[in-house]
């Protein structure tokens, strides 16, 4: 199933390309393999000023990615765009530049592990041609929190001596915001996770504008059960004041913190998470993970493990955003992420409630014009509809 890319001039030019390109190349590979040569392209053509004007003119490029309606501040943070690239696509912070320059306004990195530790055993990443899906039971496969910090330092030092353009400003300053994705290591029991929670905290977030708590991956024995209503709040709660030592001890601003919740979960559930949050002292919600559920899919590949992302979730994530936010308004920012392919499921998700939204799985199937077909797709919106902010459209389908 092939979805629509987006309107717009261009729009969907350059991923039909890709995609033909994709068939005959990457495609042919294992997924896994295929996932690591694509990342190894991207870190390759970051490394330099023609590689990285190259990735722009593949993208959405400087005019698109920056256009005033599609910015905002959130957490004092600017975003000169609300499109993402969701943790689990640069789990080692290797691509973070390369995808900057190619119009993303945020790019989570991780899930980041404070040792480092291999996954799960292969094969463990599957694609879903018919869904153009992606099911994965990697398991947090980590250079662990030493290396991604080493990793981040050097990007944000490239950052610096980059040309306008490349996730920075015309005055060398980086523009574009780098979250870091936190999650335990498999051999840590479910009672000590709050330590690795906060051990990660110290170590990475001098090098993050966010953290982000991830306690929702199905691929980690018994990591989902961290999102029940108290053991959530106490979780966050620690891992906050983690947050708030850190700060001090280096004289600033704590970072904001959020919380990856799964889409399994009740109405009642998805409240009550939200509710811990809040009470913790979070400073936002990411909605969502994948999911254990396989709905329609062929017969293949219903009894494969792991989490399943792309168009299939599309609405349970967006269920999921609409839960939220009708708990809680305007009180947090939500962040939507799960089976967003195109412009059209962008803005839905936004006027479901969400703030920001982030795409992975449409990554690997429409490849590096993905995030100028989503924005182009919006502009056109805002033509058509006559907004002049984005920041207009949250909440506005729910609210209505």
């Amino acid at each position: 199933m092939v979805r629509s890319s987006g309107t717009g001039a261009g729009a969907g030019s350059g991923v039909g390309a890709y995609r033909a390109l994709y068939s005959r190349g990457l495609g042919r590979m294992d997924a896994e393999a295929a996932h690591r040569k694509a990342l190894q392209a991207l870190a390759l053509a970051q490394r330099t000023a023609p590689g990285r004007a190259t990735l722009r003119t593949l993208g959405a490029g400087e005019a698109v990615a920056t256009d005033p309606r599609l910015a905002q501040e959130v957490w004092g943070l600017t975003f000169g765009n609300p499109l993402g690239v969701a943790a689990g696509l640069d789990k080692n912070a290797d691509a973070v530049l390369a995808l900057g320059s190619l119009g993303f306004g945020h790019v989570e990195v991780g899930t980041v592990t404070l040792q480092p530790q291999p996954g799960n055993a292969r094969p463990r990443l599957w694609r879903v041609p018919e869904h153009d899906a992606v099911i994965n039971a990697m398991g947090f496969p980590s250079a662990g929190a030493a290396a991604v910090r080493q990793q981040l330092l050097r990007a944000l030092r490239a950052a610096g001596t980059a040309e306008a353009g490349d996730g920075v400003d015309a005055a060398g300053r980086r523009r574009g915001v780098i979250g870091v994705n936190l999650g335990k290591n498999r051999e840590t029991p479910l009672e000590s996770a709050v330590d690795d929670y906060t051990a990660l905290v110290a170590a990475l977030s001098d090098v993050a504008d966010y953290i982000t708590v991830n306690v929702s991956s199905p691929n980690t024995p018994g990591l989902r059960t961290l999102q029940l209503q108290d053991d959530l709040r106490a979780l966050l709660a620690a891992t906050q004041e983690a947050n708030r030592h850190t700060a001090a001890l280096h004289g600033r601003a704590p970072r904001p913190l959020l919380v990856k919740i799964a889409p399994d979960l009740t109405d009642d559930e998805i409240a009550a998470a939200a509710e811990a949050a809040l009470g913790a002292g979070a400073d936002g919600v990411i909605a969502t993970n994948t999911t254990t559920q396989r709905g329609a899919l062929p017969e293949q590949y219903r009894d494969l493990p792991g989490g399943l992302s792309g168009p299939p979730l599309t609405a349970q994530a967006n269920h999921v955003v609409q839960v939220l936010y009708r708990t809680l308004g305007t009180r947090l920012p939500i962040v939507g992420v799960g089976g967003i392919s195109s412009a059209e499921d962008a803005l839905e998700r936004m006027r479901s409630g969400a703030t920001l939204v982030q795409v992975y799985t449409a990554f690997i199937w429409q490849g590096p014009a993905l995030a100028g077909s989503i924005l182009r797709g919006m502009l056109a919106d805002a033509e058509r509809e006559g907004w002049t902010s984005v920041r207009d459209l949250v909440g506005s389908g729910v609210r209505g």
